[in-house]
């Protein structure tokens, strides 16, 4: 018997990561910290939004490493061998073109009734809307479930007695042109 969670996502890092499983009616994260599992789970009919934006530290994780690796390269090709140069500016040129191509890393925050919570939701900002629209579907569905179980049957009224339909109730209102003319304007 399998359980009712599946896997959306999953960001890594070096002591750890954040996994993000679907379930009917919540939303949780494994949280993973050396040997510590941390859960969180999210319910949908608390869930206010999810937020996702592309860090702005992004462009130090293309500058940075291609500049040592250009480093290098350069200084073995002057004093050491062209081709151990080379490998290394290969290298710094792949590291480039590799992180171009995955496009920036995200930020994230889930906010839910009275709490916001800073977890990783994806790793790039180019998967974020595939996993955002998994969840909003999810939601959807559940707060439509919920709506259709709280709709009321109409009570039955005494047979006496009218009540006013919607047209009476519309007219019997105060327009916006009385309110104004009464103000002197």
């Amino acid at each position: 018997m399998g359980s009712g969670f599946r896997k959306i996502s999953r960001v890594g890092s070096l002591t750890g990561g954040t996994r993000w499983y679907l379930s009917d009616d919540c939303l949780l994260a494994a949280k993973r910290t050396i040997y510590v599992v941390e859960y969180r789970r999210f319910y949908f009919r608390d869930l206010e939004s999810i937020v996702v934006w592309p860090s702005r530290l992004w462009l130090w994780r293309v500058i940075i490493p291609a500049i040592v690796l250009a480093a290098i390269g350069a200084s073995l090709w002057v004093w050491a061998n062209s081709t151990a140069g080379e490998i290394f500016i290969g290298i710094g040129v792949t590291w480039i073109v590799l992180e171009l191509m995955l496009g920036p890393t995200a930020n994230s925050h889930v906010r839910t009734t009275g709490v916001t919570v800073e977890l990783p939701v994806v790793k790039r900002t180019r998967r974020a809307s595939k996993v955002l629209n998994k969840i909003s579907a999810a939601v959807r569905a559940t707060r439509d479930i919920s709506v259709q179980a709280n709709i009321s049957v109409p009570s039955l009224q005494p047979t006496g007695v009218s009540a006013p339909t919607n047209s009476e109730a519309v007219t019997a209102a105060p327009s916006i042109a009385d309110a104004s003319q009464s103000n002197g304007f």
